[in-house]
């Protein structure tokens, strides 16, 4: 089904810059950041994003992203989801010939998502203040194309995501599990030693950009 180029979404920024988490952490991408999210995790760093924007056709978008003359694009929020304009834009992006990425929260639905984009799902723990909001059924959709993961706040968190590791064989079933300390709340290092101790089959990260950029806006 092609793709309509006039339709619309509410983008807060566009940004070229270095991948801070996921499988492709520190590689050059662009970043489409959607207005709109129906969450509220009390460690959110992107909170600007919640309301504002400016409203801009599909068209436009492809236009800004291609002069960056990128190979990755990664479509994050707020929560992108919330717009349903979302899923032609990730169609239009993969169309465009890009290695593009999701980064949703797992509330909504995943399942229409272009099955050639890589959807980061991160299931909201206990201490997220979200965690009544996942999808389960989203865990079924998944693949080895795809990503999963967790931002752990406490050593409750981190026994809670390694029960839902389990619960949905979490290792077999997408290509990547990240667990990430959130960010002046957990020391990495707890982190890092909890996972060897344990032999967790999943990906510890550090958010880069925090690192790099103090989590400004635009990078």
């Amino acid at each position: 089904m092609s793709v309509d180029l006039s339709s619309t979404l509410r983008i807060t920024e566009i940004f070229y810059s270095l991948q801070g988490e996921s499988r492709s952490i520190g590689l050059p991408t662009v970043f489409v950041r959607l207005t709109g999210c129906p969450l509220r995790c009390q460690y959110c760093d992107t909170a600007y994003a919640f309301i504002g924007g400016e409203t801009q056709t599909l068209a436009a978008i492809l236009a800004q992203i291609a002069d960056y003359k990128p190979r990755f694009i990664c479509v994050t929020g707020g929560e992108p989801l919330a717009q349903p304009n979302c899923v032609p834009l990730l169609q239009a992006l993969c169309e465009a010939g890009y290695d593009v990425s999701l980064e949703t929260s797992g509330a909504l639905d995943v399942s229409a998502v272009d099955s050639r984009v890589s959807r980061v799902v991160d299931l909201k723990t206990p201490d997220s203040a979200e965690s009544s909001r996942n999808l389960y059924s989203n865990m079924a959709v998944l693949g080895k194309h795809d990503q999963v993961k967790f931002v752990v706040c406490s050593r409750q968190d981190y026994e809670w995501a390694r029960f839902k590791l389990d619960e949905y064989s979490l290792y077999e079933r997408v290509g990547d599990v990240l667990f990430s300390p959130s960010h002046g709340q957990l020391a990495p290092r707890l982190l890092a030693d909890w996972i060897v101790e344990d032999n967790l089959p999943v990906r510890f990260q550090l958010q880069l950009h925090k690192y790099l950029w103090n989590d400004e806006p635009g990078h």
